[in-house]
């Protein structure tokens, strides 16, 4: 059952980046999933770092720096998507 939770955070973090980055973003939802649960594990790792990964209550600290993962992570994967996809039509 945690692989499954694990893509529904992935699906939601990605979803929310994708909102929150202006304009359209051109990847896939596999790849949306895939970097959104790239960006909770390294706002998990962030967190750990900054020692704010387990506080009393919500860890609204920790889950901002989940987001903030998401965010860059699908900014940087929709360029390499792009990159990626861009030369491989004009070889084709």
């Amino acid at each position: 059952m945690n692989w499954l939770w694990a893509i529904v955070v992935g699906l939601v973090l990605g979803l929310i980046a994708k909102a929150i980055i202006p304009g359209k973003q051109q990847i896939p939802l596999w790849l949306t999933i895939i970097l959104g649960l790239g960006g909770a594990l390294l706002g998990n790792w962030l967190a750990g770092v900054l020692g704010v990964r387990h506080t009393h209550g919500i860890d609204w600290i920790r889950h901002l720096l989940q987001l903030l993962g998401a965010v860059v992570l699908v900014a940087l994967g929709e360029r390499v998507w792009i990159g990626v996809r861009g030369n491989r039509r004009r070889t084709g």
